[in-house]
């Protein structure tokens, strides 16, 4: 096995839970982490180029996909021959031109490039990693996610029990929850946990009540959406601590994985399936292949091809106004008691592997290019 220096860096930012992963992903190697700061792209972008100078790296990972890192990864493979391998969760051309319509051209062709001339794609969905070898990527490898600081049974109950007290839902409550970034979409008028907010007011059944836990600039607009039943019916704590995460998923009864379907949202798992699964939490989402090729009987496939859009929202409040204890106990039943798919070291051992390939073809290159001179 070969385990050289790597280089690696996350677009998200320093010590964001995207560095986190892909450092989990690559335990078995010898990593030197360049910060990134998302404030200061362009000073992050050279100094990831000044540390491979410097330390000249066998290979530069990068997690993300921002457009500063990217340039960092082809400036230094183009004129220095570092090879990179990039790791994704979103089809980025769909993705960024949906925020900003006017660069969908231009980073159309940047996705194309950066499949084009990298080593090889870590993907979060089979589904990304398919698009990935369609735009050039040589090799690929799925590495989905995981859940954090597992619970037992037991602590997830008594977890229920002081969060619930904690934030004052109702005792009686059935709880229709999502964790996430809660990033404001002002051409769509959409972050997540609108579809969830605006269903319960279309109805506002005397059964359910509403948790969303995350930050971002799409909060006030869901504070304002509560109205009188925020801190009542609807709850917004906002962040928590990373290692929590779990403990606030055991409030919820029934989890809201709202995705768009079409290039962004079919793409995708979201990060919180993992988390979702190992709160023995069924899930309410729209039809995208992951309903079909993971869930099974307990996932609830909405029509609409928004979560945004009254399609969508209409039937969530019905499912919301009609369901019981019954239903929700039948479908935690039809959780799988594990996915192999979403275990942490199988993931670890695959990537290991992916990146031992390529760092072995690398050296073979180079090996060859040299012989290749000399005979000339």
């Amino acid at each position: 096995m070969i385990y050289e220096k790597i280089l690696v860096f996350a677009t998200k930012g320093t010590g964001s839970n995207e560095e986190a992963r892909i450092l989990k992903l690559l335990f078995n190697f010898d990593t030197q982490v360049v910060p990134f700061s998302v404030s200061a792209k362009l000073t992050s972008c050279l100094k990831i180029i000044r540390q491979a100078l410097r330390t000249k790296p066998k290979l530069i990972v990068m997690e993300g996909t921002g457009i500063a890192g990217g340039l960092a990864c082809l400036f230094l493979y183009w004129f220095l021959g570092i090879p990179y391998v990039f790791s994704s969760g979103d089809a980025i051309a769909p993705f960024l031109s949906l925020k900003y319509p006017f660069l969908a051209p231009i980073v159309s062709i940047y996705e194309r490039i950066l499949c084009r001339f990298c080593a090889g794609f870590i993907g979060w969905t089979p589904y990304l990693v398919g698009r990935a070898l369609t735009f050039g990527a040589p090799k690929a490898v799925t590495a989905p996610g995981w859940a954090h600081s597992p619970r037992t049974w037991e602590q997830l109950t008594e977890s229920r029990k002081t969060i619930g007290k904690q934030l004052g839902i109702p005792d009686n409550s059935l709880v229709f929850g999502l964790l996430g970034s809660l990033a404001w979409n002002r051409r769509c008028q959409y972050c997540y946990g609108y579809e969830l907010v605006q269903a319960f007011r279309q109805t506002k059944p005397e059964n359910i009540s509403i948790l969303i836990v995350g930050d971002g600039d799409g909060m006030p607009y869901l504070k304002e959406l509560a109205g009188e039943d925020l801190d009542k019916r609807i709850f917004l704590p906002g962040n928590v601590p990373f290692e929590q995460v779990l403990d606030y998923m055991s409030v919820m009864d029934v989890a809201s994985l709202p995705q768009s379907v079409d290039g962004i949202g079919s793409f995708r798992y979201t990060t919180k399936l993992s988390e979702y699964l190992s709160a023995k939490l069924p899930v309410v989402t729209s039809q995208i292949p992951m309903a079909y090729d993971i869930g099974g009987d307990w996932v609830w496939k909405l029509p609409g091809s928004k979560p945004w859009e009254d399609c969508y929202i209409n039937a969530l409040a019905t499912l919301m106004e009609s369901i019981t204890h019954r239903e929700i106990a039948i479908k935690q039943k039809a959780i799988p008691v594990a996915i192999p798919d979403f275990d942490l070291e199988p993931q670890i051992l695959r990537v290991t592997d992916f990146i031992n390939d390529i760092l072995s073809s690398t050296q073979n290159e180079k090996i060859l290019s040299i012989t290749l001179n000399k005979s000339y």
